[in-house]
């Protein structure tokens, strides 16, 4: 199907030309924030030059990024002009990395920055904070961080703008999201999916972006793909991606302003039509968006050369092009010279204030970028309606006396939370075309997928309005997702567990920004980031090998306590209050591991919600120690508990005598010391839970040592042995995987046998039947290829 074309502009004028008034206007505010690029990079004082540059006022060590700065400003100063002449309602995403002096300096030169900042005033001291505190100790990074005003995405890592801008553009109608893709980035494997996230825009209801690819020719120390191919196949690529491109193209100056703002007035005009088409016409047809390309040289402004070598439009402007100022005169007299290019004295009056005329050309408001309040979400955030959990609770007659599949039920849970909020569209899930494959398919009673594209009649569920959001590149998921958080909404990611290690370092950032963010006053709680990982290892048997890993886990607990925490819901009760407390979270990454296939329910809805407050706790009904057990019986996770309790009824069948402890743990991060987990038990707490001195089996969902990292500083470390996955897989049965890792109710039975003294030669023959049930289990799943009766059929009972 051949996309819809550009809409036409019914007729209206072309963008007049850039009046040489206001040409001259935009080239001295571009100067500005070129100069406070520069000064942010080098300068510690002596901020407007009135005095002869020394080596004493550079600062020591010289951190930052020049080559993409001044083509950051110049998509600034243009995108201020448009948002002032149409009123426009306008973020800007900074792909390139190290942007962050670009940024600072324009949401000072708007005011934002001092508002946010009032000890960077707009004046000549001001101006000196400015400069002194970017990449010193003490101050600011070099990244587009979470203390920088208007920034929903950092760009420290590169790949995700493109995604992250889609994200914060849909369910936002009035919202354009300018995103400024680095050619360096563009080489990334997630940013070049990120593109197809126009097949997911609706026009109709969501709010557009405005890719610019920014071409400087250069990435660290070589020449960048999209700027050395061919023109005719960039166009021809973008153009494949479904985009109408348009070209800013130059070195000079005036040619490239008047240009810059030609096109603007173009893609803005083409977006409003699109936008109106739809939401007049009713329109459902996929668009072709419009986006620019510009070419610019990378150092633009900056010196031509250094040392005899091209800087200017060369990787060597990548970084800080001039360095050892304090040893070399000449770089010295360069930098006051490329300092002074751009005439500081007409662009500050005698305070060092912007002038007039200048500050005049920004917006006013919240319109300006760095005061919009889509780049603070957490102003905007409306807490989602969410349904009493106890209404979709499984009935649990006594424990193991029914089954259900826990993510079916949480499905049901997350229709009504997606019906509650319909109205406010403030609630998508995500995931890699898995919704139904994780049991979550009750979802699509009131929503589809959203889809832009051609439809078939046999196709499922599939819709232009469509609020589950499914492609097949978990990079996409998590940017998406990211960027509608960040913007002021809620939202889920499910994911198959051993894939979710895709987007370990997109977590890592998201991570780091929550730390940071927490940090910085000004910004608001956003609503937390929700994973979901189910089809988990133990049961990926049919998968094999490929499909098994639990690791994400220990991936995060590296990050802060405060940011983090990890949830492992035995049944589909415990599930749903896990789910209802996540949904009420902020500023969290909350970690969800549960299974989507039948198994029994342990908990009643009354018991699960007092199990769930606590994290961990005792399971009375299953344990028989009276106070003072022989042995403590432990377990996190779905599989591990079902394996703990059909241990735990072989020991008290074969050895009644024998005085067990059964406990669950629901949210990880209880075994920590409450000094390094605000979830963490008191030592106190823990030392009566699990003793100070008995023996304490442990079956963990994920990898053992984690356990073992959690607790090390406990009273009783010394008695723990966990077991858990140790990388031993394959495709087989369910619960031959749980046999090769040694986490079977055989193993367990064995394991509480030698680590309780007094059970000693008595427990024998007991041993020796788990041995037999071992080797019998393998034969028979060698000739039947499932599980044995006794095994998939088995039930608990006191």
């Amino acid at each position: 199907m051949d996309l819809k074309a550009t809409p036409s502009l019914g007729g209206a004028a072309a963008p007049a030309p850039l009046p040489d008034e206001e040409l001259g206007h935009l080239d001295a505010y571009w100067r500005a924030a070129n100069y406070l690029s520069v000064g942010q990079i080098y300068l510690l004082d002596n901020p407007l030059l009135r005095e002869p540059l020394k080596p004493g006022h550079v600062k020591p060590r010289l951190l930052g990024h020049w080559g993409t700065s001044p083509g950051l400003n110049f998509i600034y100063v243009h995108l201020n002009r448009v948002i002032k002449a149409q009123d426009l309602d306008m973020i800007y995403v900074a792909g390139p990395g190290h942007g962050g002096p670009a940024l600072v300096a324009n949401t000072y030169l708007e005011g934002s920055y001092s508002e946010f900042y009032p000890d960077v005033t707009e004046d000549e001291a001001g101006l000196r904070r400015l400069f002194r505190q970017f990449s010193f100790p003490g101050g600011v990074g070099s990244h587009v961080t979470a203390e920088t005003p208007g920034s929903i995405h950092e760009g420290g890592e590169l790949g995700y703008a493109l995604s992250h801008a889609f994200g914060a553009a849909f369910d936002n109608p009035e919202l354009i999201v300018a995103c400024v893709i680095g050619d360096g980035e563009a080489e990334t494997g997630p940013l070049a999916t990120a593109w197809h996230s126009n097949k997911f825009l609706n026009p109709a209801r969501d709010g557009a972006v405005l890719p610019i690819l920014h071409l400087n020719g250069y990435k660290i120390a070589n020449p960048t793909l999209l700027a050395r191919i061919d023109p005719r196949e960039l166009d021809a690529l973008l153009r494949g991606y479904g985009y109408a491109p348009r070209y800013v193209e130059g070195n000079d100056p005036a040619a490239m302003h008047r240009q810059m703002a030609v096109v603007l007035d173009e893609v803005i005009a083409e977006i409003r039509a699109i936008q109106a088409q739809a939401r007049t016409q009713a329109a459902t047809e996929r668009p072709r968006w419009p986006m620019i390309v510009l070419r610019s040289p990378k150092g633009w402004t900056g010196p031509k050369e250094v040392d005899g070598k091209k800087t200017e439009g060369h990787f060597r402007s990548h970084q800080v092009p001039l360095a050892e100022l304090h040893t070399n005169p000449d770089h010295l007299r360069q930098l006051e010279s490329w300092l002074k290019s751009y005439r500081p004295d007409e662009l500050f009056d005698e305070n060092g204030r912007l002038r007039t005329e200048l500050k005049a050309l920004a917006p006013q408001g919240t319109r300006r970028m760095g005061a919009n309040p889509h780049a603070n979400g957490g102003l905007r955030l409306r807490g989602l309606k969410l349904p009493d959990c106890r209404a979709f609770a499984v009935a649990v007659p006594a424990p193991g006396a029914a089954q259900a599949e826990s993510t079916r039920v949480m499905g049901q849970y997350l229709r009504e939370v997606m019906r509650l909020n319909a109205e406010h569209r403030n609630f998508r899930v995500f995931g890699p075309d898995e919704t139904a494959s994780n049991r979550l398919g009750a979802l699509f009673e009131v929503t589809g997928r959203a889809w832009m594209e051609r439809t078939e009649p046999d196709d499922d569920h599939l819709a232009a309005d469509g609020r589950v959001m499914e492609i097949l590149s978990e990079h996409s998921c998590q940017g998406w997702l990211e960027g509608y958080l960040l913007t002021g909404r809620h939202g889920l990611f499910s994911c198959y567990e051993a894939f979710i290690h895709i987007v370990d370092s997109m977590f890592n950032q998201h991570a780091k920004w929550l730390k940071v963010s927490k940090a910085v006053p000004w910004r608001r709680p956003v609503a937390s980031l929700n994973y979901l990982l189910t089809s988990h290892v133990w049961r990926q048997d049919h998968n094999g090998f490929s499909h098994q890993d639990p690791g994400f886990i220990d991936h995060v607990v590296n990050k802060k306590a405060d940011v983090i925490r990890v949830y492992l819901p035995p049944d589909a009760n415990t599930l749903l209050c896990v789910t209802e407390c996540c949904l009420r979270s902020r500023d969290l990454v909350n970690v969800v591991v549960a299974g989507k296939q039948p198994q029994p329910q342990w908990l009643g809805m009354d018991a699960a919600i007092k199990h769930c407050t606590a994290g961990i706790g005792i399971w009375d009904w299953a344990s028989n120690d009276d106070g003072d057990p022989d042995l403590v019986m432990a377990c996190a996770g779905d599989a591990p508990t079902l394996e703990t309790l059909a241990a735990v009824q072989i020991l008290r069948e074969h050895r009644p005598e024998l005085k067990i402890r059964v406990v669950n743990v629901v949210d990880l991060m209880t075994l920590q010391p409450r000094e390094e987990h605000p979830h963490g038990l008191s030592d106190r707490d823990f030392d009566t839970i699990f003793t100070t001195d008995k023996p304490i089996l442990f079956a963990y969902h994920g990898y053992p040592w984690l356990v073992h990292r959690l607790t090390y500083r406990r009273t009783n470390h010394g008695n723990l042995h966990v077991r858990g996955y140790k990388e031993e897989g394959t495709t087989t049965t369910p619960f031959d995987m749980l046999v090769r890792n040694d986490m079977d109710r055989f193993h367990l039975v064995c394991d509480a046998i030698d680590r309780v003294p007094a059970l000693g030669s008595r427990a024998a023959s007991l041993r020796q039947a788990m041995r037999d049930r071992l080797i019998e289990h393998r034969a028979y799943i060698t000739e039947h290829g499932e599980d044995p009766p006794d095994i998939r059929d088995w039930t608990w009972t006191a």
